[in-house]
């Protein structure tokens, strides 16, 4: 387990690449169009210039481990650019946000082991090029020795927690009540878990996404809340949340694989989801502005 590639240098993404240049046979996945930007415009992590060592979808490269690390909308497009680098010792993870990564990368590469995953950390700042990250942040994935292996090899720290389905799970409801609030009201991590108003309001989203989870079979739900609550008090609190920053950027924001998934579990299940739906309402009028 020696060959990593990366796809996807957003602010998740080149924060591990910065951390795996060195210590395995790293390859950056992009396309002609990417390439060229980023030789011309090397991205900047922590005040400082990367060189790494791209690759396009129709070279070589036998691939033990494959990090996707795009944003929701370029999931499909990695999906497709990482065919030729899969063999049958591939470990493929995704640090995307929300709980459909997985499954649709297994979609397509049915026989391919994908791990379960999510990144949990401080936040990272992203302004075009550029990522400023303190490095503390943890991959969490289920199971495995041979990432684990290449995970110590590089000293990247990771958790394997004993459920991972409900970790999942609390990432994603961490993201509904956050992320999302956070961009609508302007609110750095500190200023909402001061706030009493906004915990009172936190705890009806947490709501929704328990009746859903519990619909979706997750177990051990019972502490959903304490957990999401105890895990945003751990935040740094100047950090903003990716889309807090992506509304203040003027990008897209990943409101569909939040507020959106929700909604169309809550339909597909039964389950009543008004907040959420304001939510995904006023983000909309946000991105159109």
């Amino acid at each position: 387990m020696k060959n990593v590639m990366i796809c996807g240098l957003g602010a998740v993404g080149l924060t591990y690449a910065g951390k795996l240049r060195g210590k395995c046979n790293l390859r950056i996945l992009t396309d002609e169009a990417r390439l060229k930007r980023c030789t011309e415009n090397k991205p900047v992590l922590n005040g400082v210039e990367q060189d790494f060592e791209y690759i396009l979808p129709d070279n070589k490269f036998d691939a033990d481990l494959i990090i996707i690390s795009t944003k929701a909308s370029g999931l499909e497009s990695a999906i497709t650019n990482i065919k030729n680098f899969i063999t049958p010792e591939t470990r493929i993870i995704s640090l995307l946000n929300g709980i459909s990564s997985e499954e649709e990368i297994k979609k397509v590469y049915p026989k391919t082991k994908v791990l379960k995953s999510y990144f949990i950390g401080h936040s990272a700042v992203r302004i075009g090029n550029s990522v400023t990250q303190d490095g503390v942040g943890t991959i969490v994935a289920e199971k495995d020795e041979k990432l684990i292996k290449i995970f110590e090899e590089c000293k990247i720290d990771y958790l394997i927690p004993e459920d991972i389905d409900y970790s999942l799970w609390l990432k994603f409801t961490m993201n509904i009540f956050s992320n999302q609030t956070s961009a609508i009201l302007n609110m750095t991590f500190g200023e909402l878990k001061r706030n009493d108003r906004f915990i009172e309001f936190a705890k009806k989203l947490i709501k929704e996404v328990r009746l859903i989870a519990e619909k979706k079979g997750v177990k051990n739900l019972e502490n959903l809340e304490k957990d999401a609550l105890q895990a945003l008090s751990g935040m740094c609190d100047e950090g903003k949340t990716s889309m807090h920053q992506d509304i203040l950027a003027g990008r897209k924001t990943e409101v569909d694989i939040f507020a959106g998934e929700i909604i169309r579990l809550g339909k597909e299940l039964g389950v009543e989801t008004p907040y959420n739906q304001v939510l995904y309402d006023l983000i909309g009028v946000l991105e159109n502005r």
